[in-house]
């Protein structure tokens, strides 16, 4: 990385008189960078502009932005005044751990996502879920091709898995920005595109419905798909890979819940339960 690209945060920790420790001072570091990241993003939003614009006028590119604003990437003190010229504050006030944030900032709100590879039952459980707490549904995917007038195989198609993720975290944003309440069904590999995973942990409440490899591959063949397994003998050992890899990125989320051998009414009624006793009683 070049000087002007970035700066290491943790070397702040040194303008400190107090000694600290280094695992303590990562923390301060990270917490800085989700809190600074919070501010621009606030101030973008309440000027109405999409990343894509405040890009355009500040000449720092979208992916840096959205790192930016997610708190998961440093930037340089020269790109940060140009984004804080841009949206007509001072440095001082991007960087003050103690202003506040624009009004309007809204965080998870009442915003439920559920996250999980295809089978565990996000879109049966999200619509039920929704319906039980008199909220809206929503499947990211529909978002998506109802922003881009395209389906979803034919955006891989024409832009690639890249074209597809910016795609995503549009949709995302235009949810969060729509919604104060509302169930989201998100696709499994949301949790390999870390801006926009990251961004969903931002503004929604997560949960992650569990199940093992076996249920996952059981349901999707009630559901009448047989493509995981025709002509592919393998696929169970690949599908338990996937999981295996994916685990520790479906843990980042807020709550879980595990569905391995229950009924779909039980696992309705403890999902609706765990949401009004743990995210909407808070």
């Amino acid at each position: 990385m070049k000087p002007t690209e970035g700066f290491d945060p943790a070397t702040l920790a040194q303008c400190n008189h107090t000694p600290r420790t280094q695992p303590e001072g990562r923390r301060d570091s990270e917490a800085f960078l989700i809190g600074l990241g919070d501010r621009v993003r606030a101030e973008r939003k309440a000027r109405g502009l999409s990343r894509r614009v405040l890009s355009g006028i500040s000449g720092v590119s979208e992916r840096y932005l959205a790192q930016l604003e997610t708190g998961s990437g440093n930037i340089s003190i020269i790109l940060l005044r140009d984004i804080a010229m841009s949206l007509g504050v001072s440095l001082e006030e991007l960087v003050s751990e103690t202003r506040s944030l624009p009004e309007g900032h809204s965080g998870r709100r009442q915003r439920i996502a559920l996250v999980g590879l295809r089978g565990a039952g996000k879109s049966t459980l999200g619509f039920s879920l929704a319906r039980a707490l008199d909220m809206p549904f929503v499947e990211l995917n529909d978002e998506i091709e109802r922003q881009s007038g395209l389906p979803v195989p034919e955006i891989f198609n024409l832009y690639g898995q890249n074209g597809y993720r910016r795609l995503e975290a549009d949709a995302l944003e235009t949810i969060a920005a729509r919604h104060n309440s509302v169930v989201l069904a998100v696709a499994g590999g949301i949790v390999g595109d870390g801006d926009a995973y990251n961004c969903l942990l931002r503004d929604f409440h997560t949960v992650w419905l569990k199940a093992s490899a076996e249920e996952h591959m059981n349901r999707v063949r009630a559901q009448g798909d047989l493509r995981p397994m025709e002509g592919n003998p393998a696929a169970m050992q690949q599908l338990r890979k996937l999981l295996d890899e994916r685990n520790a990125d479906y843990a980042r989320s807020h709550y879980s819940l595990n569905t391995s051998g229950l009924a779909p009414d039980v696992t309705h009624d403890s999902l609706v339960s765990m949401v009004r006793q743990q995210i909407l009683a808070g």
